[in-house]
């Protein structure tokens, strides 16, 4: 498995790369936007939002726009909109500075795991029964497409995974713990919190709020989507 880091801190860049290495990864690593996006696509990416050339959203905007490669944000910035605003851009992670390397890599594998999984999910059979109409949403698990009002709406891997758990049965809650559990991992060793950021920010794209319901102390469910229509 081949891991791009995109940091232009040597003191940071350099241990992280000799530690991944140990870990069996192929490690690459540049210290510019330009020089990540000029790179092969690998199987990780790991990105620093504080680059000399670039801005670090614009690079993961860019990566996401050619390729589901899993990225993973490593950066000081530790406020929620920075993390929105990443997950919103393609982020399949977003792990804050200072950060714990043995956390790191638990991530790392947790979204390779994920990633794999995808892969095997979309090489099954699939029939007409994975485009799924559901008043003015629709959602084509087999082309990983999401419309609203016919309008085809842009979603992250997570974002696109995470709806389409609450639409198996609408108007059934999920627990958090399956949410992460499906969505994300088993064995998640990020915060919950990450759901929270994932919800609101599919919420804002759907541009109908109320059709993702929050049953306080047990999880989410889909809502009535055919009544959530534009006026």
């Amino acid at each position: 498995m081949r891991i791009l880091v995109v940091e232009d801190d040597d003191g940071i860049a350099e241990p992280l790369a000799e530690g991944l290495a140990r870990e069996g990864f192929e490690v690459s690593r540049v210290a510019t936007g330009a020089a990540a996006l000029g790179e092969p696509v690998p199987d990780v990416v790991l990105l620093d939002l504080g680059l000399p050339d670039l801005d670090g959203y614009a690079v993961c905007q860019q990566l996401r726009s050619r390729s589901s490669v899993p990225i993973l944000v490593l950066t000081a910035r530790g406020a929620e909109i920075d993390r929105v605003v990443g997950l919103e851009l393609g982020a399949d992670d977003y792990i804050v500075k200072p950060f714990g390397f043995r956390e790191l890599v638990a991530r790392v594998r947790a979204v390779l795991r994920r990633a794999n999984a995808e892969m095997s999910a979309l090489a099954d059979v699939a029939g007409p029964e994975q485009v799924q109409v559901l008043g003015a949403l629709t959602v084509d698990r087999r082309a990983r497409r999401v419309l609203v009002d016919g309008t085809e709406v842009t979603l992250s891997p997570k974002e696109f995974d995470l709806l389409a758990l609450l639409a198996e049965d609408p108007g059934a809650v999920v627990t958090r713990q399956t949410i992460l559990e499906e969505v994300w991992d088993p064995h998640w060793y990020g915060p919950t919190k990450t759901v929270d950021v994932h919800v609101a920010s599919l919420r804002r794209k759907l541009g109908h709020p109320e059709w993702i319901e929050t049953v306080r102390r047990v999880g989410l469910r889909l809502g009535d989507t055919a009544a959530a229509t534009h006026p």
